[in-house]
């Protein structure tokens, strides 16, 4: 019987209006009712994440969040750190260097704000701020050292170019970093440590529950750990092709409530 059902944001939880449509909202309410834990797993910072889990009523005690594609995973209601795996400068020194080779732009994520350290921030950047409420701050590349908390660093740009820089990333960046790409214009790059997976065991671990009693669901390629990792991992009707190819599952898109199909079909056994 599954217990937890971890679920990406855009693209899986929302459809393509940005919204919670009714069978999901539903769904989940149900499921928590019948002991299940409903867990947003997200790029975002809390900050970026508690309108979702207000609307959702998924504020109590008991109830978990995983923010920055699992570098923390926190108590939603106390905000207590649960797992916290960081960046250094050092690291951030290291992709800073692709970035300015290769003519592209770069930002951080702090659990609150966006760093950049480019006078006129990118666009992309703008809209990361804005979608999880929280300001951009600019720092030249000399203010910005181990005083800052790097949650994660994104390389930012249209998605034509974001696969030149997948192209050119050497093989050491893939061994000692994780690097996912969470939309077509976002370029993550996490602790080696750190992925939506890694922080799903950690929670199970903290809560006492086996991986096996968990579903995890996404579309991107940022949820593909906990996909892997899940005793079920289900991936929505309009995921990405490499996402369904890893799943056990696949659901209805994100338009036709396939979480709701999810929820329903395992959890509620409907």
């Amino acid at each position: 019987m599954y217990k937890l059902i971890a679920l990406d944001i855009d693209g899986t939880l929302l459809n393509s209006e940005k919204k919670i449509t009714e069978p999901v909202f539903n769904s989940i309410q149900e499921a928590k009712r019948n002991g299940a834990k409903v867990v947003l797993s997200t790029g975002r910072p809390l900050p970026g994440v508690t309108p979702l889990l207000e609307e959702l009523n998924l504020v109590d005690d008991g109830d978990y969040v995983i923010c920055f594609n699992g570098a923390v995973v926190q108590e939603v209601k106390s905000q207590k750190v649960i797992s916290n795996i960081e960046m250094s400068c050092d690291d951030f020194k290291t992709i800073y260097s692709i970035v300015k080779e290769l003519n592209t732009k770069v930002h951080i994520n702090t659990p609150t704000n966006v760093i950049t350290p480019h006078i006129e921030p990118s666009k992309y950047t703008l809209y990361e701020a804005e979608i999880n409420k929280i300001p951009v701050v600019y720092k030249n590349e000399n203010e910005i050292d181990d005083s800052v908390t790097f949650c994660k660093i994104m390389i930012i740009d249209e998605p034509e170019k974001l696969q030149e820089v997948l192209d050119f990333l050497p093989k050491e960046i893939y061994d000692n970093y994780t690097v996912v790409r969470s939309a077509p214009f976002f370029l993550e790059f996490l602790n080696k440590a750190a992925n939506k997976g890694t922080a799903l065991q950690a929670l199970c671990n903290n809560i006492n529950m086996p991986i096996e009693s968990t579903i995890a669901v996404g579309d991107e390629e940022n949820d593909q750990h906990m996909i892997k990792l899940a005793g079920l991992g289900v991936a929505m009707g309009n995921a990405r092709d490499s996402i369904k190819d890893i799943s056990n599952y696949i659901t209805k898109t994100n338009n036709e409530h396939g979480v709701a199909h999810v929820i329903n079909k395992f959890i509620l056994n409907k």
